[in-house]
């Protein structure tokens, strides 16, 4: 059947592939012992306080949501040292990166996003209209100077992940600041900061001081990773509240669920969880480090809950070779790093369990 009427921006999408569910594995090949580390998701799950909170919230199931999520969002912008209307909350950091491009996009303008960047970043460009401008990375990692560079009178919005997914790479203070003054304030920045719980080097820039100084930076963050709370789909930006009031002119209402709104509101006030959750990552990190060190793998290396490898032969085939022993990794081919597998942070069991069959498949 020949499909009429379709959206031809639309038609022309390749979508979003997610890590591999434990349940396909479990159904394509009978398996029932699986270890996932594919989604960068936290191993230790969510903390006791958040399951609390989502038991007490289950009797309000039939009521809708607060659209303006007033609650949480006065917790963030006490807890960030920032205004409440600052705050935009979505369903997942993806929702937000999403309105992002929606919001600035329009016409022939452009968007700015660095090769091996998050997939997300560029199909929201194209989706609302724009041409992505890919500029090529610097040691796997945002080369900032370039794509200051790039920067054209098309172009409405950049794109960086710092850390970056799936390489883990990331820009200091000094370069994130020399990039910022060199941008025309007209052009918007995204700094998405998923993962920047998990970076202690003093020279990590702090988003939100920038954002201060600069009106046209945003800052992305997510309840999804440290916060081990992926399955609810909570992130939220910092901005300007001019343009926090743009995106609410897009998002759509109840974008974020009662049970997501609770449990965040709950995670939020556990920071020792979080404390844990970075040092068991440190832990899990240098294991793996030493492992792939041993099997004389090349390693990107990275500051987030993941790391990316090159598997010096055809990355699906690994990956094939270790579902079949019941381990879930994540190959990068698209994100242009063709060979690459990335790998998530586990517990000792799961990275020793990874380590062994990778050791065993290659």
């Amino acid at each position: 059947m020949t499909l009429r009427n379709i959206n031809s921006i639309v038609a022309s999408l390749s979508p979003y592939k997610p890590g591999k569910p434990i349940e396909e594995l479990s159904r394509e090949l009978g398996l029932t012992d699986i270890v996932k580390l594919a989604s960068n998701e936290n191993p230790l799950g969510a903390s006791v306080q958040v399951k609390a909170a989502l038991v007490s919230a289950v009797d309000e199931l039939t009521r809708y949501p607060d659209g303006s999520g007033f609650a949480l969002k006065k917790a963030l912008a006490e807890k960030l040292g920032v205004e409440l209307h600052q705050i935009t909350l979505g369903n997942g950091s993806n929702d937000v990166l999403d309105l992002i491009a929606r919001a600035t996009i329009e016409g022939d303008s452009e968007g700015i996003i660095s090769e091996h960047s998050f997939v997300v970043y560029g199909l929201s460009i194209k989706y609302a209209g724009g041409r992505t401008v890919v500029v090529p990375a610097l040691n796997y990692g945002c080369d900032l100077r370039a794509m200051s560079l790039a920067v054209t009178d098309k172009t409405r919005v950049i794109y960086i992940a710092n850390p970056n997914n799936p390489t883990g790479t990331w820009v200091t203070n000094q370069e994130l600041t020399r990039f910022l003054d060199s941008v025309p304030s007209s052009v918007w920045v995204v700094l998405d900061e998923a993962y920047f719980e998990y970076v202690a080097d003093s020279e990590y820039p702090h988003g939100l001081k920038l954002q201060a100084k600069y009106p046209n930076l945003i800052v992305t963050r997510t309840f999804s990773k440290a916060y081990g709370l992926a399955a609810l789909r909570v992130g939220y930006s910092v901005s300007s509240a001019e343009f926090a009031d743009v995106l609410n002119r897009v998002r759509q209402p109840f974008n974020v669920n009662s049970l997501a709104l609770e449990g965040a509101m709950a995670a939020l006030g556990d920071q020792e969880f979080i404390q844990t959750s970075v040092r068991a990552n440190e832990i899990g990190m240098a294991q793996i480090y030493t492992g792939l060190d041993k099997l004389g793998l090349k390693v990107i290396p990275s500051v987030g809950n993941f790391v990316s490898f090159d598997t010096g032969q055809s990355e699906i085939e690994v990956f094939n070779r270790l579902l079949s022993k019941g381990v879930i990794v994540r190959p990068i081919a698209e994100y242009g790093l063709p060979g690459f597998v990335r790998v998530t942070v586990g517990l000792e069991p799961e990275n020793a369990r990874f380590l062994e069959a990778l050791g065993e498949v290659l």
